[in-house]
């Protein structure tokens, strides 16, 4: 076990029953998504046409592998964490704030379109060469142990999980670059952590349900703009049981 704090708390990233992620994911991984619209993005590839994810409340239910793959690249998904964190951006706004080229700002941000994820803002725009891009949902969610029951489904999952978790480590690493030059009251604030615990089946569940209620609950407290001195923070947990 680990645990790096100056308090006496435990830190722990974020997955469930279904998959949720709010990437800048019951069990799920959670990630910002519309209802699926093809809004100035490119010509959908062979094969890769989007089917309207469920959704509801902010949160697009995903069960499409085509989406699924879609969403697996890194850079999509830190156009899509950048859009939910900060609100509408235009390509500009997006090439730098990623370092990266105005085309395949533009080529990305197209397929999170075509797919549903984002959705064009041109109320924002100044002029008509100008495009803005907002996220349409806060949060993605899908079902792991649902993916079990499809091959395709499951392989496509897996690549998502495992970019998101690639993006999960980035940020963290971008944070210690970063750490050296925040107040150190900020850096005391934060904490890091992990802990072996032995759970019967009905005892994880009931943790899981802990954790999505425990964010739930700060989420609606920690609404954007909601107080001043404010800063975003991100918070990740985890909970598995450990292969054998």
């Amino acid at each position: 076990m680990a645990r790096s704090s100056d308090r006496d708390e435990q830190g722990t990233p974020r997955e469930t029953g279904t998959h949720e992620i709010t990437v800048s994911g019951g069990g799920g991984e959670e990630l910002g998504t519309p209802a699926t619209r093809s809004v100035g993005g490119p010509v959908p590839e062979s094969g890769d046409t989007a089917e309207p994810p469920r959704s509801g409340a902010g949160t697009v239910n995903l069960s499409d592998p085509k989406a699924m793959r879609a969403l697996a690249h890194p850079l999509r998904i830190a156009v899509l964490g950048e859009l939910r964190v900060r609100g509408p951006q235009s390509v500009g706004m997006l090439c730098d704030l990623l370092d990266e080229a105005p085309g395949s700002i533009s080529y990305h941000v197209g397929k999170l379109a075509q797919f549903g994820f984002v959705e064009e803002a041109p109320e924002l725009a100044r002029d008509r060469r100008e495009r803005w891009w907002k996220a349409s949902h806060t949060h993605t969610s899908w079902s792991p142990a649902d993916d079990l029951k499809d091959p395709e489904r499951l392989l496509a999952s897996g690549a998502l999980r495992r970019t998101i978790a690639q993006r999960y480590a980035q940020t963290f690493d971008q944070y210690l670059t970063a750490e050296p030059a925040m107040d150190p009251d900020w850096v005391a604030a934060a904490t890091t952590g992990d802990s072996f615990l032995h759970l019967t089946l009905e005892q994880m569940r009931e943790l899981q349900d802990e954790l999505n209620d425990l964010v739930a609950r700060w989420e609606d407290k920690a609404a954007p703009g909601a107080q001043d001195g404010t800063e975003t923070v991100t918070l990740i947990y985890q909970l598995f049981r450990r292969p054998e």
